[in-house]
C-alpha cells in the first residue's frame, strides 16, 4: 500500500479545494436550474428530505441543510404558503410542527430531480461506475469524519 500524503505536492491542489470548487460549480448550476422551477436550493433540500422522512420538524431540516432555524422557517413558510408542504401538530404535542410533502410538492420535487439528473449526467459523463462508487464511498467517509457530534 502506498503511504498516505498529508500535503499535496506544490503543483497539486488540495483535495479539499477540489471538493470546494466542485461544490461551488454544482451549486451554481443547481441554483440556476431550480430557479426555473421556482425553488431555491435550500427549499429543494427540504422537499427532498421530506420525501425521505415525512414529518420532520423545521429545526431538523435546518440542521440537515446547514442553515439557521430562522432561515429554514422562512423556507418552510414559503413552501407551505405555496401548497408544496403542510404542517401538522407533532403527535407528542407541544409547539413542534411536522412538515409533510403535498402532492403538488412531490410534483415540483420530481421536476427538480429531473434537472439534477441532467446536471449529474454531465458531471459524471466521463466517470465510470467503479470510479463513481469509489467517489461516493470516499466522500461519505470524509463527511462522516467531520461530523461534530462524533467528536464531542
Amino acid at each position: 500500500m502506498t503511504p498516505r500524503r498529508t500535503h499535496p505536492a506544490a503543483h497539486e491542489p488540495r483535495l479539499s479545494y477540489l471538493v470546494f470548487r466542485l461544490e461551488r460549480r454544482i451549486r451554481a448550476r443547481l441554483d440556476d436550474e431550480l430557479a426555473r422551477h421556482g425553488v431555491t436550493t435550500t427549499a429543494y433540500m427540504a422537499l427532498s428530505e421530506l420525501r425521505a422522512r415525512d414529518g420532520v420538524s423545521s429545526a431538523e431540516l435546518a440542521r440537515i441543510a446547514f442553515v439557521t432555524p430562522q432561515a429554514m422557517n422562512l423556507v418552510i413558510r414559503d413552501l407551505e404558503r405555496r401548497g408544496l408542504i403542510r404542517r401538522d401538530p407533532h403527535p407528542g404535542g407541544g409547539r413542534v410542527l411536522c412538515a409533510r410533502l403535498t402532492p403538488e410538492g412531490l410534483a415540483v420535487l420530481q421536476r427538480c430531480d429531473g434537472s439534477l439528473d441532467e446536471i449529474e449526467a454531465v458531471m459524471f459523463g466521463k466517470v465510470d461506475d467503479a470510479m463513481r462508487e469509489a467517489l461516493a464511498e470516499g466522500l461519505t467517509v470524509c463527511a462522516q469524519s467531520l461530523r461534530h457530534d462524533e467528536h464531542t
